[in-house]
């Protein structure tokens, strides 16, 4: 089971006199986890060293460190915790004391793994793509009803007698909602997946 975070966090430390900032957010693809470390990084620090993992995407930094002293462990954070559609930023100010490269890889990895265990998991869900077409006279009661299944309203296009909705719902809401879509249209409403 793969989790995500329901919004960003940050943990903070210090080891032998250089500054950790952990930053972690959700994210939905490999561009949203670029402008977020672009956004976020401070020129201002020594590293600003990162990860991320988007299914079967992912990407990692030392920004300046030890080869494999950075990067790779923010990633395997990541993967520890069972996350996914991740990304995490560890920015670090040189206090002046070397921490070998075992230490680089523990401090890095440790203060993602901390960062990613102080947030907000959601849990993936795997879903489906559905379709439906909706009269107008019943689609506000069934754009109601979509949170009861899970259902993220992906698009919707109009037409004479109502809308397309194009929909993403998860597998063992797929029954559910196409019952209760028929009992709502009056058998009017079709949910049709692949």
């Amino acid at each position: 089971m793969a989790f995500t975070l329901g919004a960003p966090c940050e943990y903070r430390e210090e080891i032998r006199k250089s500054r950790f900032i952990a930053l972690a957010a959700p994210v939905d693809s490999a561009e949203q986890a670029l402008a977020f470390i672009e956004q976020h990084k401070d020129l201002a620090a020594s590293h600003n060293c990162w990860a991320f993992k988007c299914g079967q995407q992912y990407r990692f930094s030392d920004d300046g460190e030890p080869g494999g002293t950075a990067g790779r462990p923010i990633l395997a954070a990541i993967e520890g915790q069972d996350c996914d559609r991740v990304v995490v930023l560890v920015i670090r100010w040189y206090g002046g004391i070397q921490l070998g490269t075992g230490g680089l890889a523990r401090a890095y990895g440790g203060s993602a793994a901390k960062c990613l265990q102080s947030g907000e998991r959601v849990e993936l869900v795997a879903r489906v793509q559905a379709r439906c077409h909706v009269p107008f006279a019943e689609l506000a009661r069934v754009k109601a009803r979509l949170g009861d299944w899970q259902a993220q309203l992906e698009s919707e296009s109009f037409d004479a007698e109502g809308a397309e909705l194009h929909l993403a719902l998860p597998k063992q809401q797929l029954a559910v909602a196409a019952e209760q879509l028929a009992n709502l249209g009056r058998g009017q409403i079709r949910l049709e997946w692949d």
